[in-house]
């Protein structure tokens, strides 16, 4: 807050907090309730004829606020353990659109990134741009050898804003924990530290291309989904240059359905993509909303997805995988004390936690939803409200697993919007326990000590070496040892020493003196 750019911007985003009635809601807090007639001196509040709900005034203050607000609105609204069910409502309203910035400057930071005009580029480059978010906008071209592309350039001087908008938005979470109750409980600190993380990864584009080539290979040659090409010889961290890919966007039903598209085999085909990413190749799209998905129809009977924008991705670490399969399959069989015990095994939840009463809380929660049929019930939700429960009993806020709860929302969401008959229970189990029985199979065990073989032969041979380390260490220990033993015998007997000398030495004085006397 010491530069005067952002001590402005911060009289700005008063102004429009005020504007849209958010300080409303600041000041029904306890902390603030007794300062709430400062809000009357301010003008927008003299005239405001229309109420707006609180998520509403969000989402508008987050708009005006511009592009980064705008993206961490968004990430807000994949915290439904947060805030309540209205004002996500709200904040799944918010479109990353924003006007583009002029084609002249995009090709010179083309040319300036690339080293080279833009003729000895590409052969055809559009100047009209197809599209244009917070981060970067994004142009059609041709290679010189004819192949079509899209070329992804930055923002100029995103980065600039994106660090004064996200110390802003710190200095906002500090206040909140320090005068709200709730605050470090929710840990919006570390909330703001994962948007900075997630966003700063998005501002460099290798990161987003390397990700874009892992997801490629891990379904080369695959029927279920198109991962495009990057052309690493033109991408650097500001411009991002990869296949132009050529689909229906997967939200038009209408497109989808003429061309015949088989929608069952779509739907289900996404929620075994889905598994496959998080629990074969540990790796998943994380942004997986409708903009980012597009379908081939080249064969309506078997359509494939196609994957764009790599810029949000999740892994889960093997232990994580486990813990997840296992609770996920302990909630088919409805084993809530397994689901309670396995959240303490992992460490999500504290582990001097009450087994009996986490488990009473889990099924206080899931025996009402299990009423249903399975197919009513939807995957996500189920997992929310066990994150909702956790949550009660001090579950640290796992960011990996959220990532994987809005990515499961959004593919349930599509799953039956394509086929609203969509069971994915039917799908996910059978896939869980093959690949539990996979996981301890002797060919995946044989494989896992195979992988670790040259390790542990580096480990064995050195063997012999830690053996005699160990041993001249019980040696000298020993010795030490003995030799505090010995020096504590000699610190025992010495006062019996001195005493029994001074007795002799007294009785011989004494027996001078009477001799003598």
């Amino acid at each position: 807050m010491k530069k005067p750019g952002q001590l402005l911007r911060l009289f700005y985003i008063h102004y429009i907090i005020a504007k849209h009635g958010v300080d409303q809601v600041i000041f029904s807090a306890p902390w603030f309730s007794s300062f709430r007639f400062l809000s009357w001196l301010n003008p927008w509040n003299w005239n405001r004829r229309k109420t707006k709900t609180p998520g509403e005034a969000l989402r508008l203050t987050l708009e005006e606020l511009g592009p980064i607000f705008v993206k961490f609105g968004q990430a807000l609204s994949t915290r439904q353990d947060l805030l309540p069910d209205d004002v996500i409502a709200e904040l799944e309203k918010l479109q990353d659109q924003v006007p583009p910035f002029s084609s002249k400057k995009a090709l010179q930071i083309v040319e300036q990134t690339l080293g080279k005009p833009i003729a000895e580029l590409f052969s055809e480059f559009s100047m009209t741009p197809f599209a244009s978010a917070s981060i970067a906008q994004v142009h059609s071209a041709r290679l010189l050898d004819s192949r079509e592309v899209v070329v992804k350039i930055r923002r100029p001087d995103i980065e600039k804003i994106i660090q004064r908008d996200i110390g802003l938005l710190y200095f906002a979470a500090r206040l909140a924990e320090h005068i709200w109750s709730h605050g470090k409980r929710l840990r919006l600190c570390a909330l703001v530290r994962e948007f900075e993380y997630t966003i700063l990864n998005e501002l460099d584009f290798l990161h987003e291309a390397s990700s874009a080539s892992q997801l490629r290979r891990n379904f080369q040659g695959s029927a279920l989904l198109y991962v495009p090409e990057v052309y690493w010889p033109y991408t650097t961290n500001r411009v991002f240059v990869m296949e132009r890919i050529f689909g229906l966007q997967i939200s038009d039903m209408a497109g989808l359905q003429a061309a015949g598209a088989n929608l069952k085999k779509l739907a289900e085909n996404g929620v075994e993509i889905f598994f496959k990413q998080v629990f074969e190749h540990s790796f998943f799209h994380a942004d997986m909303h409708p903009g980012n998905i597009f379908v081939s129809i080249e064969d309506p009977e078997n359509p494939r997805y196609i994957a764009i924008d790599f810029g949000i991705m999740g892994s889960l670490s093997p232990k994580d995988q486990h813990y997840l399969a296992e609770n996920l399959l302990a909630f088919f069989k409805r084993d809530y004390r397994r689901v309670a015990i396995l959240h303490v095994e992992s460490g999500w939840v504290s582990q001097d936690t009450r087994i009996e009463e986490f488990e009473f809380a889990i099924r206080g929660v899931c025996e009402p939803i299990f009423e249903k049929p399975l197919r009513d019930i939807s995957f996500a939700q189920l997992l929310l409200r066990l994150f909702q429960t956790a949550g009660r009993f001090h579950m640290e806020i796992q960011p990996q697993l959220f990532l994987l709860q809005k990515t499961l929302l959004h593919i349930e969401a599509l799953g039956r919007r394509l086929y609203p008959e969509l069971d994915l229970w039917v799908t996910a189990k059978p896939f869980l326990e093959r690949w539990i029985r996979r996981r301890y199979s002797p060919r995946i065990l044989f494989k896992k000590w195979f992988r670790q073989a040259p390790y542990m032969t580096d480990k064995l041979f050195a063997l012999p070496a830690l053996f005699h380390e160990v041993l001249e260490e019980k040696k000298q220990l020993y010795s030490l040892q003995h030799q505090m033993r010995m020096s504590e015998k000699k610190n025992n007997k010495s006062p019996i020493y001195y005493f029994l000398f001074g007795v002799i030495l007294t009785a011989f004085l004494g027996w001078l003196w009477f001799f003598y006397k």
